[in-house]
């Protein structure tokens, strides 16, 4: 039986001599695994839709459950990403994420669309790196089933405190004391607080509209990273490859 879709490779592994394992995220069928036969060879008409981070149009043959790539056409390259090591990493970190929550056979459309953006904003829009990578880690948080709330001060109710709480993703004032004393509380400015809310509520065509200064930047990266990864209980290879870049050559 062959079955079409739209996906974007989230990770490929080498196979016997000439084949890859490629971990497709698709808009109808969620994560997949399926087999690109002879894509390492020269001659190979499926040998650019197959590149990591490249989303295209897929026709697989399925014969009891294992898929083969029979046609593959590129739709987005994301070019920018591949000329520039840190978008690509950064770029690799956002698939390997996705990955994570994605589940076989659940179509998951607003995943799909948030790694896409993510990955249109940093090379297309040219946003600034910790502002896509903020604002996709906390949304695919919320994806995950993670929301943190927001709303004000879990103690007092205090509309702007001045702490998150990471294991519970609740707002705190500095000066008030919870449940929990042993959860990490992080400070948190109001231009970052107001970047999350953004984040957190906005039409996704607006997710990455907004700005900050380059240390609430650092502020919004840090606080989400440790966020999702909490979360998450899960590190990213791709993120401490990433973040090496910068011990590396400097930023």
């Amino acid at each position: 039986m062959y079955v079409k879709t739209e996906g974007i490779v989230l990770r490929e592994v080498e196979f016997n001599d000439a084949d890859k394992l490629l971990d497709l995220l698709t808009k109808d069928q969620g994560l997949l695994t399926v087999k690109a036969r002879s894509v390492r060879r020269k001659n190979s008409t499926i040998k650019t839709a197959c590149q990591l981070l490249c989303y295209g149009e897929f026709t697989l043959f399925d014969y009891r459950g294992r898929m083969t790539i029979n046609e593959a056409v590129p739709i987005e390259q994301f070019t920018e990403l591949r000329g520039d090591i840190e978008l690509l990493s950064l770029g690799s970190y956002f698939a390997q994420a996705a990955g994570l929550i994605a589940q076989s056979d659940v179509p998951t459309p607003e995943l799909l669309s948030l790694l896409l953006n993510a990955l249109y904003a940093l090379g297309r829009l040219k946003k600034p790196q910790l502002l896509v990578k903020g604002a996709f880690e906390l949304r695919l948080a919320a994806l995950a089933g993670f929301e943190p709330d927001l709303s004000g001060c879990v103690t007092c109710g205090r509309a702007e405190p001045d702490r998150f709480l990471v294991r519970q993703g609740v707002l705190q004032c500095a000066s008030c004391q919870g449940a929990d004393e042993q959860d990490l509380r992080l400070p948190i400015t109001p231009g970052v607080l107001a970047a999350m809310r953004h984040i957190l509520w906005c039409d996704s065509k607006k997710l990455f509209s907004f700005t900050l200064s380059e240390a609430s930047l650092e502020q919004l990266s840090g606080i989400t990273e440790t966020f999702l990864s909490t979360q998450l209980e899960h590190s990213f290879y791709t993120l401490d490859f990433y973040k090496s870049l910068f011990l590396t050559y400097g930023e």
